[in-house]
């Protein structure tokens, strides 16, 4: 007999390339938006600045109700809009501390940005779905202590997740890099 157990895992991932002068900051940022693979960047920051890239990773989220129900809907429907595609996937950052709760249907900050994936993104593979957005230099420069993946750029969007970690605060001369895996393992 075969037991069926599955579950969504979260991955979230954060890059913080801090310290480089403002034409590499920009050729890092221009080269992440393409849609460039993250190693590629990290070379070019070490190489520029003799700095290592900071780099957290964390596990675990709240699946938002509103994220569900629009899954179920895309199923039984067949029809999602709009989608979670290239054109309308956001990754939102606040810094709102209010714990992860399903029923919320946004980020719970004050200060709050969404920005549109990086080219090639999302990414499906058979059993994960991953969005990363690069955050530019004078983008976002607050706290980060959320982050949510959405079909719009701001609240009134479906959100898929919620995830409350203090990641630090980006400063406006910085280039930072947040990806969000889903996994169903």
């Amino acid at each position: 007999m075969f037991i069926e157990f599955h579950k969504i895992f979260t991955i979230s991932e954060v890059w913080k390339f801090d310290k480089a002068d403002p034409e590499v900051q920009e050729e890092i940022y221009r080269m992440l938006r393409k849609g460039a693979p993250i190693d590629k960047a990290i070379l070019t920051y070490e190489e520029y600045t003799g700095d290592i890239v900071k780099y957290r990773r964390i596990r675990g989220n709240v699946l938002l109700y509103e994220g569900i129900n629009f899954m179920w809907n895309c199923i039984v429907n067949g029809s999602c809009s709009p989608p979670f595609d290239g054109q309308n996937t956001y990754l939102g950052v606040g810094d709102g501390t209010t714990a992860e709760d399903p029923t919320q249907t946004g980020l719970q900050g004050q200060n709050k940005y969404y920005k549109l994936v990086d080219a090639g993104y999302p990414q499906v593979n058979t059993n994960s779905f991953i969005a990363r957005a690069t955050f530019g230099p004078n983008e976002a420069v607050f706290t980060w202590n959320e982050w949510t993946v959405a079909n719009g750029s701001d609240d009134t969007a479906i959100n898929l997740n919620r995830k409350v970690v203090n990641l630090g605060t980006k400063s406006d001369t910085a280039t930072w890099v947040l990806a969000v895996t889903l996994l169903i393992q």
